[in-house]
């Protein structure tokens, strides 16, 4: 079949195709435009001209008007309105190019952290874990303020959980009021506040709370608070992350820098707490920092499958070395000590330690659970997991049972005393008002008769005879 060429007079070779294609024209221009019969227009010129080319495709024409409208307008939105692109930490320059205001690129390469964080400006993300935690919040918060590692570089994480006291309401004032801080170095980064329970049951108090009982399920559920609060809390650009206890009574304020000196994957201070002097004045707190022992592997492998071995009861004889019993008052605080067990008290851990999968155990992992069984798992993914034996943190002071009791009685002792030195000054005040005073006749009488005396006897010498007492008898 032959082509069939466009003539330069713009009609075809194709006499049925240009007959066609001149009356469809007509029809769309009749209809686009409002325009009676154009055959009819076109028999009347017929006579006084011949058009050199058709007419044009109507709608071809207003696409092309459309497009160069449309060209235009973006061109104008282009120029007045240049594209705004986010980069997030550690972004490559090729990311820029692109106008999508919601994508994040992150380079974890870039948040390893280091042993001068705070001069490469490391982000550290501070969890705490709160429970009918009203009565500590004040205390926590002073340590907060104190914090010498940037405030603007802490982003604070909070798990609110199982609280019958007014914990989310104080913890809610209490941060407006460090955030609203006239100081403009006191306000920290993100905070984010987070509720959620566990049915958590065990009580507060501390005999519950250390009992050897509710260890096991109290432990598991505590595993559970800190992985919630951990998966929700965690960015992509926090270097460290900072566990601290909201019952910690005296800490350095340099704690940051100090435990992230040392470049640990994981490390702890030694934890003690201060007691009365009828107690002896001082304790070790935290016997969760250990290195592990032959014996309690061996106890391990005797219990069930679900077991979870707690120091510091006699149920579980481990002989493990204790950082705390290792604590000298003089020694050197950077002393390292390796670890297989931590304690909870206080944590700094890297960032990657968590992001390959390291976690809290709420099950019984090689018979340990929540920091403990943390301190395990970092161990057997080759993790360096250190603590510092003379670098000493001071939890609360909380009385036991047993302490209350010797409190009472101590106390019930000292009231019995003071009433009985009280009844003793009384009697002898009331017995000094009523007995009558005869020193003064007696002195008196005494000197008459020394008086008298002496006139007898001078008598007796100048021969007179003195007369006798009347009272006594002629000899």
């Amino acid at each position: 079949m032959p082509r069939h060429h466009a003539s330069a007079n713009g009609y075809t070779n194709n006499k049925k195709y240009d007959d066609h294609y001149s009356d469809r024209a007509d029809l769309e221009s009749k209809y686009i435009w409002g325009m009676h019969d154009l055959e009819e227009d076109e028999k009347d010129a017929r006579s006084f001209f011949k058009p050199s080319r058709a007419p044009i495709h109507s709608r071809s024409r207003l696409a092309k008007q459309f497009a160069a409208a449309a060209g235009i307008f973006f061109v104008l939105l282009y120029l007045f309105l240049p594209p705004q692109t986010y980069s997030g930490a550690g972004t490559d320059s090729s990311f820029e190019q692109y106008d999508i205001e919601t994508l994040r690129y992150y380079d974890l390469s870039d948040n390893v952290g280091t042993s001068v964080g705070w001069e490469r400006e490391e982000r550290v993300l501070l969890c705490t874990p709160l429970r009918d935690a009203a009565s500590h919040l004040p205390m926590f918060f002073a340590h907060l303020r104190n914090f010498t590692y940037p405030h603007h570089l802490i982003d604070l994480a909070f798990l609110v959980s199982d609280s019958k006291d007014d914990t989310e309401t104080l913890l809610t004032e209490l941060l407006e009021g460090l955030q609203n801080d006239d100081n403009p170095s006191q306000p920290y980064g993100e905070i984010s506040v987070i509720h959620k329970d566990f049915g958590q049951s065990v009580s507060q108090d501390v005999e519950s709370r250390h009992g050897f009982a509710a260890q096991a399920s109290r432990r598991k559920l505590m595993a559970q608070a800190r992985n919630w609060l951990l998966s929700a809390a965690l960015r992509p650009y926090h270097s460290w992350v900072y566990w601290r206890d909201a019952d910690v009574e005296t800490c350095p304020f340099t704690i940051l820098e100090d435990l992230m000196r040392h470049d640990k994957d994981v490390i702890v201070p030694n934890v003690w707490r201060p007691l009365p002097e009828w107690l002896g004045g001082e304790q070790p707190y935290d016997l969760n920092s250990w290195q592990e022992s032959e014996t309690a592997l061996a106890l391990a492998d005797t219990l069930d499958e679900d077991a979870v071995i707690v120091e510091g009861y006699a149920e579980y004889a481990t002989w493990r070395p204790h950082l705390a019993y290792l604590r000298d008052p003089y020694g050197n605080p950077d002393v390292e000590m390796e670890l297989d067990g931590v304690g909870g008290v206080s944590i700094l851990a890297k960032a990657r330690v968590f992001r390959a999968g390291v976690h809290f155990p709420a099950f019984s992992f090689e018979k340990h659970a929540e920091t403990e069984g943390f301190g395990k798992m970092a161990k057997r993914m080759q993790f360096s997991v250190y603590g510092l034996p003379h670098y000493t943190v001071w939890h609360l002071y909380e009385p036991s049972v047993d302490d209350l009791k010797h409190m009472e009685e101590m106390e019930a002792e000292k009231k019995a005393r003071e009433a009985q030195e009280k009844a003793a000054q009384e009697q002898a005040k009331k017995a000094q008002a009523e007995f009558k005073h005869v020193d003064d006749q007696w002195a008196k009488d005494k000197e008459g008769m020394a008086g008298a005396a002496a006139q007898k006897k001078n008598g007796e010498g100048k021969g007179y005879k003195v007369a006798s007492d009347p009272a006594e008898p002629d000899s």
